[in-house]
């Protein structure tokens, strides 16, 4: 708990990661510094920072791996983006996130996983680059890529409670519907007693975040997030407010997800998967208790989570 919140601390002690400024500097140069700490091997040559843009305007990609015992495996990919939108304290967006990849890093040093993992932090994701070619993922996946990836997990707004009583400890995941093999993935991955997972649709949230570029490309990925809350893109988006115990539970629950990925063997998907039986599965067995509070019956269908999802996002601005 104490490393989380000290790089949370770190990582927002100038109180903006904006790019071009010098708290985007300064928090390159210390993620630089916990990498080599871990142990983590630079991506392509001997350094961690891609650079690449132009007209006056750098951008830092901040990649490396951790080897695998198998090397005839395509690598999956572990990121989140280091940059704030605009001259904010970005805690939870995306302070909380780097510090939960860095807590995993050193959860897995002692693990050999059964293929590479990138550690990928990306820049530039904020706007006005989001979408565009300068976004840090859709950079690397076009520029600096050197290999295929497995499948790509990434993570956005992983601090904080969400505003739901009663259901402060949810995490969401999205992108199971990307590949065959990731409900397997996400079941066999297990619970974990301090926080409970909500599978969906990507579509119910859109591309937020770094998975896009995955997503666009049929990569198979999955994208966890608390979803939005009061403080996002917000100058009170300070460290104070984040759950770092939280942070610890999706930390484990994220290693073991790491360890389920590696593991797999990503083959051609079949056609038409539907990951609708699982999402009942899940969402009727943690929101039991919700449902009766609003009158809800047990969800039996795709239409019922299209339902349930319209009345949660209006309700509490998920």
């Amino acid at each position: 708990m104490d490393t989380l919140k000290n790089d949370v601390l770190r990582l927002t002690s100038h109180g903006e990661r904006q790019v071009g400024s010098e708290g985007h500097r300064a928090a390159r140069e210390y993620l630089v510094d916990r990498m080599t700490e871990l142990g983590i091997r630079p991506y392509r040559d001997d350094a961690y920072e891609l650079l690449y843009g132009g007209s006056g305007t750098e951008f830092v990609n901040l990649l490396g791996r951790i080897q695998g015992s198998t090397k005839d495996r395509d690598p999956i990919l572990l990121g989140a983006h280091y940059d704030t939108c605009g001259p904010i304290p970005g805690a939870d967006d995306n302070a909380s996130a780097i510090a939960i990849v860095l807590a995993v890093v050193e959860k897995l040093r002692s693990v050999s996983l059964d293929r590479d993992l990138i550690i990928s932090f990306f820049d530039a994701e904020e706007p006005p680059y989001f979408m565009t070619d300068a976004m840090g993922s859709i950079y690397f996946f076009s520029s600096q890529r050197t290999e295929e990836i497995a499948c790509a997990l990434i993570l956005d707004l992983v601090g904080h409670d969400v505003p739901i009583p009663g259901f402060e400890d949810l995490l969401f995941i999205t992108g199971m519907e990307s590949h065959s093999q990731l409900e397997n993935v996400i079941k066999s991955t297990g619970e974990n007693s301090r926080i409970r997972i909500v599978p969906a649709l990507n579509s119910y949230v859109g591309d937020m975040s770094d998975h896009h570029i995955f997503r666009v490309n049929d990569i198979p990925y999955l994208f966890l997030s608390c979803g939005r809350w009061e403080h996002y893109h917000m100058p009170t988006d300070t460290p104070e407010k984040l759950n770092y115990q939280k942070m610890g539970a999706i930390a484990d629950y994220l290693g073991n997800l790491v360890r389920s990925c590696a593991s797999t063997l990503f083959l051609e998907g079949f056609p038409g998967y539907d990951s609708t039986p699982t999402e009942l599965q899940y969402m009727n067995s943690v929101f039991g208790e919700l449902f009766q509070m609003y009158g809800i019956g047990k969800l039996r269908s795709r239409e019922d989570i299209d339902r349930v999802v319209r009345m949660m996002t209006g309700t509490f601005g998920l």
